[in-house]
């Protein structure tokens, strides 16, 4: 397989992906149609932020199955159009934490102390001690706006200069916080206590121009503002006019809402120390990151393996073992189900129930899409698409998890439902792997789920199941395996048979259909 490295990496990074086998070709420096014009040839690309992946880009891209991003930002990708394509998009969150962190708390004392202006002014050849006058550090407030792995780090790094720290971020809990001695507080704490305030979330449209000019107004006076997250979610505008208006007594800017950035007034007020996204820009961190990328590459497109991925749950070595095979029976019951249920589908309910209630269920229910979308669906249908293909087409999906599995020790229920009418299938581990289906609709059956089977209503009267038999034995087709269930005697009945073919043909479909008692006859293929 052919991997596009179109962004400068570590030569280290390179030869981890040809060591894996694959073929790798370094092209960096293209314009957006020299991309374009090769990126259907090849089964991987890594990038860092000068590329960038754009909806039209990734239409062409047809063989493409994974973006590798060596770093962690991926606002260069558009994530939605990848997945929507199958495409798995992995960066690499770990490797440059430290170097950013370090970045922010190199900005905060050279704010604190006019570093950059002093060493201007000498340069210039003058001796303007009373311009710098600085302010300490110790026992200043820090307020830290998203406590991911790189907040965390400003924080120990903060804590050490003796800072106080206020932590702000919805998805951390307070006792987190707490035990890295930092207060968890609100934005408006964060913005009326804060001498210091350092911004480390992601870019999206809730963070958007987080820090304005309201935003700004609630600051205390002399305020000094630091982002090293990303362009535009600190309004720069704003900043200006806070820094003229005497609001904001300065800011430091790593990334910019345009790189390189071009507005007069912001790049010229003294007040303003800029750095040409530095943050990641050391030589451990680049290492790092090429071989993290690296690595999450070859796992994948030689391995199967999916790690760091922004787009599929990622799923610890530890714990991959054990939930691959009820993710596998999942996708089995989900082939199964789609290919005997009629109507347009309203809804899915994915219902774990015992052992496999253990687990996340994220995969096993991207895997129950997956094995119910693709019979029904001439695209391309993998574990990364499946989600927004139902979405795109109406259904809504739901599961749910419970510590009863009845007589076994685990069960997995797919509840597929149209306007008019709802189709269950259940379905259990039997050791460690083998899958079995236990339940359809009224039916209590035990069903091993492999090869082509024919899927019959019928009534339970004599005679069905021999003129099934003779059919397949007048046409040379061995039957290896027969299911039945009834809800009465007499009343309606369930027969699945496994044959030793791989095609029933329409001829002969249509004979077992005209045999007397017989319902509906289905094929399935597992």
């Amino acid at each position: 397989m052919k991997v596009l490295v179109s962004d400068s990496l570590s030569q280290n990074g390179v030869e981890i992906l040809k060591n894996g086998g694959l073929d790798v070709t370094v092209k960096t420096g293209m314009t957006k149609d020299e991309l374009k014009a090769c990126i259907g040839e090849y089964d991987g690309i890594v990038i860092r932020s000068a590329t960038k992946l754009t909806a039209d880009v990734i239409e062409v891209a047809n063989k493409l199955k994974v973006i590798g991003r060596a770093g962690s930002g991926l606002d260069n990708v558009d994530k939605i159009a990848a997945s929507k394509k199958g495409i798995v998009v992995m960066n690499t969150p770990g490797g440059n934490t430290v170097t950013t962190a370090e970045h922010t708390i190199a900005l905060m004392f050279a704010l604190a102390r006019k570093v950059p202006q002093a060493n201007q002014s000498i340069a210039a050849g003058k001796w303007e001690k009373k311009q710098f006058m600085g302010v300490e550090l110790f026992n200043k407030t820090l307020g830290i706006i998203g406590f991911g792995n790189i907040g965390r780090q400003v924080a120990k790094k903060a804590i050490g200069l003796e800072m106080n720290v206020l932590a702000f971020d919805p998805f951390v809990d307070e006792d987190t916080a707490t035990e890295l001695g930092v207060k968890k507080v609100t934005l408006d704490e964060i913005y009326a206590s804060s001498d210091f305030i350092t911004v480390h979330t992601s870019l999206n449209p809730e963070t958007k121009n987080l820090i304005n000019k309201d935003t700004i107004a609630k600051m205390k006076k002399g305020v000094r503002v630091i982002n090293c997250a990303r362009g535009g979610i600190v309004n720069e505008a704003d900043i200006v006019e806070a820094i003229k208006g005497g609001k904001v007594a300065g800011a430091a800017f790593d990334v910019f809402e345009k790189e390189p950035p071009v507005d007069f007034d912001f790049l010229n007020l003294d007040q303003i120390i800029r750095t040409p996204h530095l943050g990641a820009s050391t030589t451990e961190a680049q290492d790092n990151v090429a071989l993290a990328v690296a690595e999450q590459i070859v796992d994948y497109l030689v391995n199967g393996t999916i790690r760091n991925a922004v787009n599929f749950p990622t799923i610890s070595a530890d714990q991959a073992p054990k939930i691959k095979p009820y993710a596998s029976l999942a996708e089995v019951l989900g082939g199964f189900a789609s290919q005997v249920f009629t109507g347009p589908v309203k809804e899915i309910v994915i219902e774990l129930c015992g052992n496999a209630a253990n687990f996340d269920a994220e995969p096993i229910k991207i895997s129950a899409l997956k094995g119910f979308l693709t019979p029904i669906l001439e695209e391309n249908v993998n574990f990364v698409n499946a989600p927004f293909i139902a979405k795109d087409r109406g259904i809504d999906v739901k599961v749910s998890k419970g510590e009863d599995a009845g007589d076994y020790h685990n069960k997995i229920t797919l509840r597929i439902k149209s306007k008019e009418e709802e189709f269950t299938i259940s379905g259990t581990l039997f050791g460690k792997k083998d899958h079995r289906i236990i339940q359809i609709n009224d039916f209590y059956i035990e069903i091993v789920p492999e090869g082509t089977m024919l899927y019959v209503n019928n009534v339970d009267k004599p005679g069905v199941i021999g003129g099934i038999g003779t059919i397949f034995g007048n046409n040379k087709i061995n039957i290896s395996r027969m299911h039945f269930s009834r809800e009465a005697m007499g009343g309606g009945a369930l027969s699945v048979v496994n044959v030793d073919t791989d095609d029933i043909s329409d001829d002969l479909l249509k004979k077992i259909k005209e045999l007397p008692n017989i319902t509906s006859v289905k094929v399935v293929k597992i």
